[in-house]
């Protein structure tokens, strides 16, 4: 009888151990960490109203609730939707990874399911829109994402259970029939072998380590690490760790009443958080039709312009030690390369061939030390022959002083809003403490 105790006690162990590891691995961890950016898109048959995607749902009456899911399938036909041109668009912007809204808590399915007829493909389009995007994904090498919400108002409505998020019944954890419906679709999901899953819900635990079970190779961000929505975190935050924010004030497509954020508000958002250690998950809410907004696209392509002039200093990189911003200065740095990148952001009117002085007290040259401005040669400036821009330094007692000519012509107007970027190898980091 003892044998037989200690056995089921040494059973327990190994499994509660077992049970600890369905993480995400630490290799794959620092993978995510290295991307830096991705594209949010949230979207559903309520983009057809312009409203705050599902949550028109709590707290109305029963009447508005059959409406919203008797009829709005109906009339949902994204016709326009092409997903060769999203992914082109993404891989344009910079970004490494996307996350789709594969169901929202409304409970829609934008996925060919045998769960429910509350989807995609009960609608005039009929079609499997994950599964066309996440094709178009891979084919330009982005990594796919699916946000998955376990709270689905139109499951607890059909279940006469009242339509909340802040309720028992509403968790995955109190409500065993949701559970096993979270589940099955899971099941349905994971067979479209997503790279990360993003789970909004309070109660995710079980779920979480049902999908690790499932695929040990899959990336949890919302569910295995910070999240921050609509803000970013006073400073550095130990791990992996990723912001979502809208573009706007509305997560999916607003036709009326928005106000965007300008392109460079969100590159010097994506800047901060990059300094920080943290991703930048960028949201677009497509129109019903399944196009992107021209005032997201706009944004994008103006995100995009600049990561493909700098993309080296926001990728691969790590937060620096001590000090991360020096007034208009933030840094990050590539330790492999022995590179730091000084990003300076809030620079107004900075005419093409211009030069401007920075001190870096935190830096200290070396014998070894280079310095120039990414994307550009330091050779020449279009149109001035005379005028030599080439990226100079000097070392103070009190700090590094570097001299930046913008010289690379980005717009007609040989102005440029956004950052510059300096480069500098074989520098030191100078302890104030």
């Amino acid at each position: 009888m003892k044998t037989v105790n200690i056995l089921a006690v040494t059973f327990a162990l190994l499994s509660l151990s077992a049970l600890g590891q369905l993480k995400n691995k630490p290799e794959m961890e620092e993978a995510f960490m290295d991307m830096g950016f991705g594209i949010f898109i949230h979207w559903s048959l309520d983009s057809q109203l312009g409203s705050v995607i599902s949550h028109s749902m709590v707290g109305a009456e029963d009447a508005y609730i059959e409406k919203y899911m008797r009829e709005l399938p109906k009339t949902f036909y994204p016709g326009d939707f092409d997903a060769d041109e999203w992914a082109r668009l993404f891989k344009v912007a910079g970004a490494e990874y996307a996350v789709f809204t594969t169901k929202h808590h409304n409970g829609f399915c934008m996925w060919d399911t045998q769960t429910t007829d509350f989807s995609i493909m009960n609608t005039p389009y009929g079609q499997d829109l994950t599964a066309r995007l996440t094709a178009a994904l891979r084919r330009q090498g982005l990594k796919v994402g699916f946000y998955y919400s376990p709270e689905d108002f139109s499951f607890l409505y059909k279940q006469g259970t009242l339509v909340s998020r802040k309720r028992a019944m509403s968790q995955v954890t109190e409500n065993p029939e949701l559970m096993a419906y979270a589940k099955a679709q899971l099941d349905e999901l994971l067979a479209y072998d997503p790279d990360l899953i993003f789970f909004d819900s309070f109660s995710k635990k079980p779920l979480v380590e049902y999908v690790h079970e499932k695929d040990p190779d899959l990336i949890v961000t919302r569910g295995e690490m910070q999240t921050p929505e609509q803000k970013i975190p006073d400073g550095p935050m130990p791990g992996p760790w990723e912001t979502c924010m809208t573009m706007g004030t509305q997560w999916q497509y607003k036709p009326t009443n928005e106000d965007f954020k300008d392109g460079a508000e969100l590159i010097s958002k994506l800047i901060e958080i990059r300094a920080k250690g943290g991703n930048f998950l960028l949201n677009v809410g497509p129109k019903p039709n399944g196009e992107i907004p021209i005032e997201q696209e706009a944004r994008l392509r103006e995100v995009g312009l600049w990561m493909f002039v700098n993309e080296e200093a926001v990728k691969e990189i790590r937060p620096v030690p001590g000090k991360i911003r020096e007034g208009s200065i933030w840094f990050t740095q590539n330790e492999e390369k022995n590179t730091v990148y000084a990003l300076i952001v809030g620079q107004k009117d900075w005419f093409k061939g211009f030069r401007r002085n920075f001190l870096l007290e935190s830096l200290r040259s070396t014998p070894e030390t280079e310095v120039s401005v990414v994307g550009q040669n330091d050779l020449v400036v279009e149109y001035w022959p005379a005028n030599i821009p080439t990226t100079r330094f000097i070392q103070h007692e009190g700090g590094l002083e570097i001299s930046v000519s913008r010289a690379q012509r980005l717009y007609n107007d040989k102005l440029w809003a956004n950052p510059v970027v300096v480069r500098l190898t074989n520098v030191e980091w100078v302890d104030r403490d």
